[in-house]
């Protein structure tokens, strides 16, 4: 693993894309220092315990919620375009044949992507600003407070031109980096955050730190196992590819390959669309001053929160899995393909089959992800975390981050393979097949 962590600076491409991904991820971070104009730094930064609406939006932009800089709405627009999008695609039939059209239609599908995050940034961006700043005239610049308008043009545009631009970082570092830049900013995000949390932890109470560390320590490493493992589950079906053998006898052979079914299909997904659920009614109840129906849906261990919670998350696993995998076009792939499940009949026997395995593991996968996201709140309850940890500690953060590191490691592992195979091939020598033709040495 040494050899490996070293030999992917030996190689130019590589270090050049992983100095540009930490390049991109440091001018992100570094956005972070500039304040929006007309806001009050001092009223955030006294905030120390956020609540669940500035902790959990923090945790889909990036970690940037929550404080009165221009990268506060991050990459959470751009992602809820790509959702969109990614949903339309499924839904729509129209955007299903731009989608198949290959390169071309993928191109016009990244392009309305772009274009569709301008409207959900705005809205997003006059929502906090009306929803969340204009609640407390503390957050505001003393001389800015009597100019409503201006002040809200001024934060409105400066929010979206954080998130195009964050956006823009993004893109960069798919295209020159290592690994999906929106997934790595969501990553660095997150991270970010813990030197400041285990700095709370660290001077709320310095006799039981130690014993806090190490607690945490426990429960992080339990929950990334099991993550890990759930994550590199698949349920692999047996599939074979009849080929026909010309001979004396015309005989048939049989390839066997396997269709992997993740267990873990959905991803994060669900968690989000649930997340995002819980965060309009609590939005809602807090705009009304109705504090009693606020607490029930942010009480992280309360019945009411726990029941529904895990109700949306079983509901949008099964949904997002059935709108992602068709069973049925999966089965007319193999039917055409002349290949089909040992002893299932080709056509609809076969998609009943795939529904039937779905469902399994989507049961099984909605289980993990339910237990996941509700552990860490009963584990942690009656401790003094600040509320970083917590959704540190909390399902969805966990995901982003494991899931993001394990396909950062399939990247690299991918570029020193394919290094590795050009380097033996140009070390050939000696007549043959190579590279220079027949019978040239290379």
């Amino acid at each position: 693993m040494q050899n490996s962590f070293f030999q992917l600076f030996k190689v130019p491409e590589t270090r050049r894309r992983i100095f540009n991904t930490l390049g991109l991820l440091l001018v992100y971070r570094l956005g972070f220092q500039i304040p929006i104009p007309g806001m009050s730094p001092d009223f955030l930064l006294s905030q120390k315990d956020q609540g669940s609406f500035f902790g959990l939006m923090s945790t889909f932009s990036g970690g940037a919620i929550g404080d009165t800089n221009l990268f506060a709405l991050g990459i959470m627009p751009y992602i809820s375009a790509s959702i969109i999008f990614s949903m339309l695609t499924k839904v729509s039939p129209a955007m299903e044949a731009i989608q198949k059209e290959g390169a071309a239609g993928q191109k016009k599908i990244n392009q309305w992507t772009r274009i569709a995050v301008v409207p959900i940034a705005l809205i997003q961006g006059l929502f906090i600003f009306t929803g969340v700043f204009m609640k407390d005239v503390q957050m505001i610049a003393p001389e800015m407070r009597d100019s409503t308008f201006t002040l809200g043009l001024m934060v409105v545009l400066s929010l979206l031109a954080g998130a195009l631009f964050v956006m823009w970082v993004g893109e960069l570092i798919t295209e020159f980096g290592v690994g999906n830049g929106a997934s790595l900013i969501i990553m660095a995000g997150i991270i970010a955050r813990i030197p400041i949390a285990m700095y709370q932890v660290y001077s709320g109470d310095t006799q039981d730190f130690w014993q806090t560390l190490l607690m945490l320590a426990a429960i992080w490493v339990v929950t990334v196992m099991v993550v890990v493992f759930i994550h590199k589950g698949t349920r692999r079906i047996p599939i074979q590819y009849a080929r026909l053998v010309r001979g004396p006898q015309g005989q048939m052979a049989t390839n066997r390959h396997f269709l992997p079914l993740k267990v873990n299909m959905a991803g994060v997904m669900p968690i989000i669309f649930a997340s995002v659920l819980f965060i309009v009614p609590a939005l809602v109840f807090k705009w009304f001053d109705w504090s009693t129906m606020e607490d029930v849906f942010n009480t992280p261990t309360g019945f009411v929160h726990v029941t529904l919670y895990v109700s949306l998350v079983f509901f949008f696993c099964f949904f997002w899995n059935r709108l992602m995998f068709q069973p049925n076009d999966i089965a007319n792939n193999l039917r055409e393909h002349g290949s089909f499940v040992p002893g299932i009949r080709p056509g609809q026997k076969t998609a009943e089959f795939l529904s039937n395995v779905l469902t399994r593991i989507t049961l099984a996968g909605a289980a993990f992800l339910a237990l996941i996201a509700i552990a860490p709140a009963f584990v942690t309850q009656g401790t003094a975390l600040p509320a970083d940890m917590r959704y540190f500690l909390g399902g969805t953060s966990v995901l982003i981050v494991v899931g993001v590191a394990l396909d950062l490691v399939d990247r690299l592992n991918a570029q020193l393979v394919m290094r590795n195979y050009e380097g033996f091939m140009k070390s050939g020598s000696g007549p043959g097949w190579t590279r220079g033709g027949r019978g040239e040495s290379s």
